[in-house]
């Protein structure tokens, strides 16, 4: 059976798509293919590494990357996770794929001390995973 395919974009491909990006790997790996993407590629910001290695998820090895035409087509699910994704997501010529919006708070704009920008990005990571979890469960 082949995989679905999803495809989780957001403006940077640095944080919130890298993240479902990896609970969506490390869940649901065998029924899907896994893809993300940004608007533009702003690179794996560290901070959502740390958060995602202390829910014992490595994204470390993951690549920041820009939409790629031909997987946006060829999506079985494409779910963008940040509103200006949702409004600037290039035009999608398959009738068939499923677009879903997830909006999240970007982590990346938090202010504070780190300790306070890192319990934004748990916060985020934490509600992420809630959706992955369901999104895995309700297509099995």
């Amino acid at each position: 059976m082949e995989k679905k395919l999803v495809y989780f974009l957001c403006t940077g491909n640095s944080c919130r798509s890298q993240m479902a990006d990896g609970f969506l790997s490390a869940l649901g790996s065998e029924q899907f293919e896994v893809k993300s993407a940004g608007l533009e590629a702003h690179g794996l910001n560290p901070r959502a590494v740390q958060v995602m290695k202390e829910a014992g998820v490595d994204i470390s090895e993951n690549e920041s990357n820009v939409i790629d035409p031909h997987l946006l087509n060829r999506a079985t699910y494409v779910i963008t996770l940040c509103g200006h994704a949702d409004e600037h997501c290039p035009v999608i010529s398959n009738p068939n794929v499923v677009i879903w919006h997830w909006g999240f708070d970007d982590p990346s704009k938090a202010a504070g001390t780190e300790e306070k920008i890192l319990a934004q990005f748990r916060s985020v990571r934490d509600a992420i995973k809630v959706r992955v979890e369901a999104f895995v469960n309700a297509i099995k």
